[in-house]
């Protein structure tokens, strides 16, 4: 989807890493104008300092806090860019660890912060949100290109793209929490009534474990 504003998302290692089906990821598929670079601190990453310095763009952070400029109440005017492409960034993680990005990344403290209200709750029926106003970061992106495109800073070309797929991918996963929990309860079902339980063996009195043997079951995927 073409854009005015030029995305870059800014992923943790650990989202990198554990969250394959992270919306970070899907976001920067759906943007043309995006990138996604993955770090803790960016001070010293050459691709979004380029960025930051280029005098062709006007940076800012969708952070929300006191001194953040509403968009949802037009508090964002396309004379604040003087002529310059807005680049917003976005930190990629769980709310937990955003905040030690943002401590490590003197540069990023330093923009201009930007921010939407009156947003619709999260959709985001797999994963539980710390509070009713936390979304996840393409519910994020599509809540700020709802406010760009009402304040005629953006035109938000394809406004079902985003959520569409956002859906279908939790459909896939709960299709496939299902279908694990249906397996694991039938192999259950099929040990308990053709495996015979192995007898324990007596501890020798002149070896013992440091560490508790780990039960079998433990190590097989689900």
């Amino acid at each position: 989807m073409p854009t005015r504003t030029k995305f870059v998302i800014l992923m943790h290692p650990d989202e990198f890493k554990r969250v394959k089906a992270g919306t970070g990821r899907l976001t920067h598929l759906c943007l043309a104008d995006s990138e996604l670079h993955i770090g803790i601190g960016f001070d010293g990453h050459e691709a979004v300092q380029a960025l930051l310095n280029d005098p062709n763009n006007f940076p800012v952070l969708l952070y929300p806090t006191r001194d953040a400029r509403d968009l949802s109440k037009g508090e964002l005017h396309a004379d604040d860019f003087a002529g310059r492409r807005l680049v917003v960034f976005l930190l990629d993680a769980t709310w937990r660890r955003v905040r030690p990005m943002l401590r490590t990344s003197l540069s990023l403290q330093r923009l201009p912060r930007i921010m939407f209200s009156n947003a619709a709750p999260s959709r985001y029926v797999i994963k539980r949100q710390p509070e009713p106003g936390c979304l996840s970061t393409l519910e994020a992106t599509h809540e700020l290109l709802v406010a760009l495109d009402r304040s005629g800073l953006d035109h938000y070309a394809l406004p079902e793209q985003l959520l569409g797929l956002f859906q279908r991918m939790q459909d896939v996963q709960l299709r496939c929490i299902a279908e694990n929990k249906r397996l694991g309860l039938h192999r259950h079902v099929r040990r308990a009534s053709t495996e015979r339980p192995l007898p324990t063996p007596c501890p020798s009195p002149k070896r013992r474990r440091i560490f508790p043997r780990t039960p079998a079951s433990a190590d097989q995927p689900i």
